[in-house]
Order: C-alpha cells, then sequence, then structure tokens
C-alpha cells in the first residue's frame, strides 16, 4: 500500500515536534489529523507542499507546516515537499515561473537570473517582480492541484489493485 511506502521515508512525530522552526506552532502539533497517512492527507499534504515550494521566501518549512495545520493534512510529508526547492532546483523552477508570468503578462523575456540569497529577494526582483510573482503564483496552483488529483488517482488506482489480487486469491481458496 502506498501508506507503507511513505511511512518508510517520513521522520517520527516527535523528532518533528521537536524542530525548533515548529514550536510556534504549539499545541497544534499534538493533533492526529496531522499525523495520519490516508488518501485525502497524503493528497492534501502535496497540495500544501507542492504550493509552498514556489513560495520565493525562505520560511517555505513553516509556511508548509502552517498550511497542514490550517488544512488539517500530513504535517511531515507537506514539511518534506517544499525541499524540491533547493539549491540545484530553484533556478530553473523560479526561471520558469518568471516565463510563464512574462508570457501572460506579454512580456518579451528579459534579463531575469534567480538567486538563492536575501539580497537577491529584496533588489535582483526590482525589475522583475510581477511576472515573476504571477508565475509563481500560477505554478505553484498548477502544480498544487497536479499533485493532488496524482495522488488521489495512484492511491484509488493501487486499492483497487490490491482489492482485485485479494479476490482473486479468495477465488482461489475457494476453488480448491
Amino acid at each position: 500500500m502506498p501508506k507503507k511506502l511513505i511511512k518508510r521515508f517520513l521522520p517520527h512525530r516527535n523528532s518533528v515536534k521537536n524542530q525548533k522552526c515548529l514550536q510556534m506552532f504549539g499545541t497544534l502539533l499534538h493533533s492526529p489529523n496531522l499525523w495520519h497517512l490516508n488518501r485525502r492527507s497524503v493528497a492534501g499534504a502535496f497540495a500544501v507542499g507542492l504550493f509552498v515550494a514556489f513560495v520565493p521566501l525562505p520560511i517555505q518549512m513553516i509556511l508548509a507546516a502552517g498550511g497542514a495545520i490550517l488544512f488539517s493534512v500530513n504535517l511531515p510529508l507537506s514539511v518534506a515537499l517544499v525541499w524540491i526547492t533547493n539549491p540545484l532546483t530553484i533556478p530553473p523552477m523560479f526561471y520558469g515561473a518568471y516565463l510563464v508570468g512574462d508570457w501572460l503578462l506579454g512580456g518579451t523575456g528579459g534579463d531575469f537570473s534567480p538567486e538563492l540569497s536575501f539580497d537577491w529577494l529584496m533588489y535582483g526582483l526590482a525589475n522583475n517582480w510581477q511576472p515573476f510573482l504571477l508565475g509563481c503564483l500560477i505554478c505553484a496552483t498548477i502544480a498544487s492541484i497536479l499533485g493532488y488529483t496524482a495522488i488521489r488517482i495512484y492511491w484509488r488506482h493501487h486499492v483497487i489493485k490490491e482489492w482485485n489480487k485479494r479476490k482473486k486469491r479468495r477465488a482461489q481458496t475457494v476453488n480448491k
């Protein structure tokens, strides 16, 4: 089941609760719904994590945790998914988001080179902030919808496949 695969890679509940950056959420972290692994919770965590991954701020993990608490979805998974934006993937992801926003605003694709620094966020976006932020919003929305839908479909497909295997095994034992 997908649940077993996901459990293998997720950190333990106590290690997540003890993170200093998540202490601001206090007792909200004790809600059992934040730790469930079911189709709704995992798909929602993918939606939250993929949406926040396109937020061009260095507080993505805190935003993902807040989103997981707000929507009552799996917290460790939503926080882990923001790491798809890392120093290797940030330039192509954010440049692609800029191109999407620039295309939607009818721009010409000017000079844009994202960096992982506070200075770039403050000064490098001065001329390109509108297409960049619009592109981030569009890409975040599309990624979260696609992630949510893909997980729901995959989970359902996997459950149906397991049901059919069980049905076949039962039929074989009855026929013996």
